[in-house]
């Protein structure tokens, strides 16, 4: 297994629980939680100032629905990177097409805690560039692990067949055109 098999399948894991215990919380009723799921949302959100996870406005709401279609896929990823990328050849594609949808829902969340002014906010959130920098620290794995995740499934040669799988492909369909013959 290759070490960024390794990462992968470390990310994809721990993102089904965060996803289904913290960030479902913005869309979902708070009836649904149990309390100590609701202070553990509370406590993140006032340690790291998060006023997008404790208040989420719609536009925040609409990128975890985006999340919310993309967790079958997690499994999945689970199940794939468990086995590696050489054997799973057909992660390729749904690893690139998702990598670099949540590659790009992580800009208006950079760009949001980077420059909002947070000077008149209620809600715990950063106060000064040291603060802003602390939380970008949470949200900067789901930008940097799905564009290395784009990129290894672009170019990294554990998606291609080997020159000896390929010469066994060329062979078997030659022994599939005999017998149709």
């Amino acid at each position: 297994m290759r070490f960024l098999d390794v990462i992968f399948f470390i990310y994809f894991l721990t993102h089904i629980p965060i996803s289904v215990l913290v960030d479902f919380q913005a869309l979902l009723p708070s009836k649904y939680y149990p309390q100590q799921l609701i202070a553990l949302k509370d406590w993140y959100c006032t340690e790291f100032r998060d006023p997008l996870l404790m208040l989420p406005p719609v536009w925040f709401k609409s990128l975890i629905v985006c999340e919310l279609f993309q967790f079958p896929f997690f499994f999945v990823a689970v199940y794939g990177f468990f086995k590696g990328a050489r054997i799973c050849k057909w992660l390729r594609l749904p690893c690139i097409i998702y990598g670099s949808h949540v590659a790009t829902t992580l800009v208006p969340i950079i760009f949001h805690v980077l420059l909002q002014d947070f000077s008149k906010e209620k809600l715990p959130s950063p106060r000064n560039f040291n603060e802003r920098l602390f939380l970008l620290s949470v949200y900067t794995p789901y930008l940097l692990i799905p564009i290395a995740l784009v990129l290894d499934a672009l170019f990294s040669s554990a998606y291609r067949d080997s020159p000896q799988d390929q010469k066994q492909q060329k062979q078997q369909q030659q022994q599939k055109q005999k017998k149709v013959k």
